[in-house]
Order: structure tokens, then C-alpha cells, then sequence
């Protein structure tokens, strides 16, 4: 396993991490044995990274990854995030900031986290509140460092004038290249540890997918996906999508590797990236991804699958910022932020 520096945090992450989404039961069906066992394969080879939430499952994902890690807590380290998903919507207020560190605590059986996120940003609270909040609890010992997931770069530069922001979490895959354009920038300018989550494009990546797959009932990914995911999953943009990876599928075994190595292996090429997040249900995809480390994707590789993109039109990095009924303008609110 490589490590990789946390920011400005004193924490050595692992490339690779492990995500536990699944664990939350709305990604589809596992097996709660292969699942445990793979997360200890994980510890084994290395990976000491696991990043859950409050909002996975309704806390499930939280009470499934304490029951998995048993006795090897203090072997990894421990990210959650809270701030939606509750009655009101998103809540970032400092009351919430203190009810959710003490209900994650009590379904992860520890006494801190080692990273603490604001899972999406609460716009109706002052972030000044939110930050301070964050900052009483790490004084308090209940999380060692904390951060932002899906703040636009507006909001996490006022999130900074307040406390300082560790850590940051995004999506990032071959089909969404947002935020090397939007967040990398400022992440290495201020030296704030990236999580990347969404590594393999939620599964479209494993090259387990047909065009006829279909997908259960309690798989998010059913009914398109979301539209921050910019849809992969959507009809018609499905099939276009796994015609595209069944052509760079082609090419990683052109080169020797399994289609998933590849993947996470350009992710991890970014060098604003400290650790990509990457789900397993068994000790066999962990094993797998470990193979996505010590090489590198050569040049004419790179444009190879860039030509395969643009063949297919697909557009890796529009001006898109979609939550729910939410549309925002980045490139129009950067320039004025500049």
C-alpha cells in the first residue's frame, strides 16, 4: 500500500480507501460475511482508510462498519459525515453539529472520529456556525480534523474565513472531471487532504455491467442515478455509457490490467488526491483494486481513452452543479468570486 500525506492534517491516509456506501443497504444487495471479511482483508493489505455516514442507511452504514471492525478501530482511520437526511432537510446548525458527532459516536462504538464532514452544505445556516460548531467538538475530542463534502468553491472559501477546512470529499472518475477544474486548484494551493468517492463511477467502472443489466429496487442507481452523478445510469445514457467502457475495458487488457485497476489508477494520478474511496463486497474486489498502485498510465494511453470519450460525446466536465431542484452556475460564480 502507498500513503499519502492528509493535507496539512498529521494523518499518513492509504491511496486506497475503503467506502461504505454499501454498507448502508441502498446500493444494492450484499452479503453482511463477505462484506466484514473484505474489510478486514483491507486492514491486512493496508488500507486504513473508511468513510461512512450518518445518512447511509439511515445509520446502518455506521452500525454495520463498528460491528466490522470490531477490535481494530484504533487501526484505521475513521471519517463520517452528517447534515442530511433529517426531518427538516439539511441541517448544519449547531445544535444538529453536536446531536449527530454524539449519535455517529454511539452507532460507530468509539469515542472520535478521526475526520468529521459536512456531508452537503446546509445554506440556511450561517457557515460561520457550522464551523464554529465543528471546532467545539474537536476541542472536545470527539473528531481529530473536519471538512467539506459537495460545497462549491464559493462556499468553502467562507467556510475557511471561519476555521480552517482539513478535509474535502468529491466525486471524481474517468466520466466526471468536474472537480479537477473547480476544487483541485484551491485544495493544493491550501493544502486540504481530497477524499474521492464515486472512483469506479459508482460501478460503471467494474466492467461487471451490461446494457441489459437492471438494477433492484433498493439500488439508488435504479432510477438513474443522481443528478450531481450527472446521471450515468439514466436510460439511453446507460447503454451510451457502457459501450464507452466496454472500449476502455479493451485497452486495460491491451495493457495487462483488470478494468477497475485502470480507473482508479488515473484517479490516482491526480496529485491533489490523498485517498479514492472504493466499495467492496468481498475480499476478491479488495484484492483486485490493490492493483490499481506501483504503475503509471503513459501518455498515449491517456489520449486513447480521452478519444473514446469525445467518440461517444461525452461531455466529462459541464458547467453542472445539480442538487435536486438546485442549479448553479460555478464557472459564472467563480469569476465573480475573482
Amino acid at each position: 500500500m502507498k500513503y499519502r500525506q492528509f493535507g496539512k492534517t498529521d494523518l499518513q491516509v492509504s491511496a486506497i480507501g475503503f467506502g461504505c456506501w454499501e454498507m448502508g443497504g441502498t446500493y444494492g444487495s450484499i452479503e453482511e460475511s463477505d462484506v466484514i471479511n473484505a474489510v478486514h482483508r483491507g486492514i491486512d493489505l493496508g488500507i486504513n482508510c473508511f468513510d461512512t455516514a450518518e445518512d447511509y442507511g439511515k445509520g446502518r452504514s455506521e452500525e454495520f462498519l463498528a460491528k466490522a471492525l470490531g477490535n481494530r478501530r484504533k487501526e484505521i482511520i475513521l471519517v463520517t459525515k452528517f447534515g442530511i437526511g433529517y426531518e427538516q432537510g439539511r441541517d448544519g446548525g449547531c445544535s444538529m453539529v453536536h446531536t449527530a458527532i454524539e449519535g455517529s459516536l454511539k452507532r460507530l462504538n468509539t469515542d472520535y472520529v478521526d475526520v468529521y464532514l459536512v456531508h452537503w452544505p446546509d445554506r440556511d445556516t450561517s457557515f460561520d456556525e457550522t464551523m464554529a460548531a465543528l471546532e467545539e467538538i474537536v476541542q472536545q475530542g470527539k473528531a481529530r480534523y473536519v471538512g467539506l463534502s459537495n460545497f462549491t468553491p464559493n462556499e468553502i472559501q467562507r467556510c475557511m474565513a471561519a476555521r480552517r477546512v482539513d478535509v474535502l470529499q468529491y466525486g471524481y472518475n474517468l466520466f466526471d472531471r468536474r472537480m479537477a477544474k473547480w476544487i483541485f486548484p484551491y485544495a493544493r494551493e491550501h493544502n486540504i487532504g481530497v477524499m474521492i468517492y464515486g472512483s469506479l463511477a459508482y460501478g460503471l467502472l467494474a466492467g461487471v455491467f451490461t446494457e441489459d443489466t437492471a438494477f433492484g429496487n433498493n439500488d439508488w442507481r435504479r432510477r438513474g442515478g443522481g443528478n450531481f452523478s450527472l446521471r450515468l445510469f439514466a436510460p439511453g445514457v446507460f447503454k451510451r455509457n457502457i459501450q464507452a467502457v466496454n472500449e476502455i475495458k479493451t485497452i486495460a487488457e491491451r495493457i495487462g490490467r483488470k478494468l477497475p485497476q485502470l480507473a482508479l489508477n488515473w484517479v490516482l494520478s491526480n496529485p491533489a488526491v490523498s485517498t479514492a474511496l472504493v466499495g467492496a463486497r468481498n475480499i476478491a474486489e479488495v484484492e483486485e483494486n490493490m492493483g490499481a498502485m506501483e504503475w503509471n498510465l503513459d501518455e498515449e494511453i491517456r489520449y486513447e481513452i480521452d478519444r473514446i470519450f469525445a467518440k461517444y460525446e461525452i461531455d466529462v466536465a459541464p458547467n453542472k452543479w445539480v442538487e435536486g431542484n438546485l442549479d448553479i452556475d460555478i464557472e459564472k460564480q467563480m469569476r465573480e468570486a475573482s
